[in-house]
């Protein structure tokens, strides 16, 4: 399992440079890959960012977890894209998703017909990158056109997919998932079955599991809890996540956020290797800079030992 880092924690502050140095930082380190979100009303366009990212760093995977799908049309996304993947090469990782039915209001976009979005979605998506043609006519979604020059850089396609029927067109079209909020039990029970039986079903290599949970090294478990519980709380109300909580056994975020001693934390990421898990990008959650300083110590220790 690789492991990496997310930086999604860096959005809010809306600073390229902030953002630079954290992944700077997380390249120096012996991290494989660097992982940022995408706010549908934040104002921070991720993967404007990764371009000038990786025009500082030169090894690192940059990846976007996630592009929201409904506010760009896929042949714009499939533009920005293969621009990004010109400047950087192909360690570009375009990791996209529905996001949800209330962060889409707020745009005042509608939220119907997901499933069907999504598939209609990469059906025009997946052929710009790979081979600059498509014509496709959907119900939802229509895209006929040719680029201006054959993609000459690879870009993988990651899907933020969780219930079966997103596992289901994810297998069949996309390079795998990106997950968030999704325990071990989850990955290994529900999300790596559905996922590889879609994908052997259509001839696909075996997908790429992306997974990202809080993580936190401390002697204060039960406090770090109680303020993912109250700072996260809005994830647990959220349909899709509130399934997959559901099918963990566990009531809510800061139930399924990776915390505790440092043997611990260490034990609870190698369940995830065990699930099933290709790729961890921790984000850390720690209150203190102690905490903060031993949860780096670990992670770097654990990239350290995959690597010998």
């Amino acid at each position: 399992m690789k492991i990496g880092i997310n930086g999604s924690g860096m959005v809010q502050k809306a600073s390229v440079d902030s953002i630079v140095e954290h992944a700077s930082t997380a390249q120096g380190q012996g991290f494989k890959h660097y992982w940022l979100a995408e706010h549908p009303t934040g104002g921070l366009d991720a993967l404007t960012t990764l371009a000038l990212v990786g025009q500082r760093l030169e090894t690192l995977e940059l990846g976007t977890a996630i592009v929201p799908t409904f506010p760009r049309h896929p042949m714009t996304l499939a533009g920005q894209a293969l621009t990004v993947a010109d400047v950087i090469g192909e360690r570009l990782t375009l990791g996209i998703g529905l996001s949800h039915k209330p962060m889409m209001e707020q745009l005042g976009i509608g939220f119907d017909k997901p499933i069907r979005h999504l598939r209609e979605y990469l059906s025009i998506l997946v052929p710009l990158l790979r081979t600059g043609k498509v014509d496709f006519s959907g119900e939802l979604l229509s895209c006929s056109g040719t680029l201006f020059q054959t993609p000459k850089n690879q870009v993988q396609v990651l899907v933020a997919a969780l219930g079966p029927q997103a596992l289901a067109v994810t297998g069949k079209l996309a390079d795998g998932t990106t997950l968030a909020w999704v325990g071990p039990k989850t990955i290994r029970e529900h999300i790596v079955p559905k996922l590889n039986e879609a994908a052997a079903d259509n001839g696909r290599p075996v997908p790429r599991i992306v997974a990202t949970l809080p993580v936190c090294v401390t002697k204060e478990s039960a406090t770090v809890r109680e303020s993912i519980g109250k700072g996260l709380s809005l994830y647990g109300r959220l349909p899709s996540y509130r399934s997959m909580f559901e099918r963990e056994g566990v009531s809510g975020p800061s139930e399924v956020a990776i915390v505790g001693s440092r043997s611990e934390v260490e034990d609870q990421i190698g369940s995830l290797a065990e699930s099933g898990v290709t790729d961890f990008a921790p984000s850390e959650y720690c209150l203190k800079k102690e905490e903060w300083i031993a949860t780096r110590e670990l992670l770097i220790d654990l990239v350290t030992k995959n690597a010998s």
